[in-house]
């Protein structure tokens, strides 16, 4: 079966209630394009979960800020329909952004608190963005299951509470972060990176690591753990920390003794390229 490509909200919902009226069980990956294994690996997992897999290509607007990068954000659309039709992927929604926001919208949805947390707080109105269009995708896919990627865990975080405050019937499934070879966490954003900065990026992979091995070896006191993890990040000069923090991975509260699990969340600009990464410690 080919992928069919739906570029309006009308056809989009009218495919997905088709999958729906036949009984079948629709998993959803919204994703911004440029397409790399981590998006892929959430594909595989919404195909073992799912009857029908939907994934929307949507660079959105409203969670740029003024200064940020939407303008040259990577759009490599026919290469990411090769990938999704390779995949098995049957439908995808591809909408402009008047399609999304038609003109003179003025509703936003909004999950107070968390959105201030983490990328929140040096993004300011980027979470209110971000779940703006997810549950305007929600809306019109009307998924069972979503898929998220761990790697942006205050956003995974922020789509449960959303999915849970607001009552909407979908499982959300965070799956694992997927890296390079050499450790760098996979994004979209590596494009903009020289060989040289990839190199100075592996720092943010190191960083957390030796906050993990410290926290294997007993270390349970949080300043510790992050003035450790600071000191790894300093040995690359030309990488500079935006934050880095040890939280509750559901409520994005820093910790500071640290009991069962906590989320370490680390964010960095490499050159002018932004990039995060995290790992979640688990006391064995």
């Amino acid at each position: 079966m080919h992928m069919k490509i739906c570029k309006t909200v009308e056809q989009m919902r009218l495919a997905s209630r088709t999958a729906h009226r036949a009984g079948k069980r629709v998993g959803f990956v919204p994703t911004m394009g440029a397409l790399h294994e981590g998006h892929l690996s959430l594909v595989r997992a919404a195909k073992a979960r799912s009857d029908v897999v939907a994934v929307s290509i949507f660079v959105n607007p409203t969670q740029f800020g003024p200064k940020e990068d939407l303008a040259k954000y990577p759009r490599p659309f026919e290469r990411d329909c090769e990938l999704l039709e390779n995949e098995g992927v049957d439908l995808l929604f591809a909408p402009s952004a008047e399609e999304m926001y038609p003109k003179g919208a003025v509703t936003w949805v909004e999950v107070e608190g968390l959105s201030q947390k983490l990328c929140g707080r040096s993004r300011l109105g980027h979470f209110r963005g971000v779940t703006t269009v997810v549950s305007k995708l929600f809306h019109i896919i009307e998924p069972d299951l979503a898929f998220f990627g761990q790697k942006d865990a205050a956003q995974a975080a922020i789509i449960r509470r959303m999915v849970h405050d607001l009552n909407f019937p979908i499982e959300i499934v965070v799956c694992p972060i997927v890296r390079e070879p050499d450790g760098l966490a996979m994004s979209s954003r590596n494009a903009y990176l020289s060989p040289q900065e990839h190199k100075s990026a592996l720092v943010l992979h190191r960083t957390l690591t030796e906050i993990q091995s410290l926290f294997a070896h007993g270390e349970r006191n949080s300043a510790r753990l992050i003035e450790a993890g600071k000191k790894v990040l300093a040995q690359e000069p030309g990488v500079r920390l935006d934050y880095l923090g040890i939280v509750d991975p559901d409520c994005l509260e820093p910790i500071t003794d640290l009991q069962d699990q906590a989320l370490v969340a680390v964010a960095a600009f490499v050159g002018s390229t932004r990039l995060i990464d995290n790992l979640v410690l688990r006391a064995i």
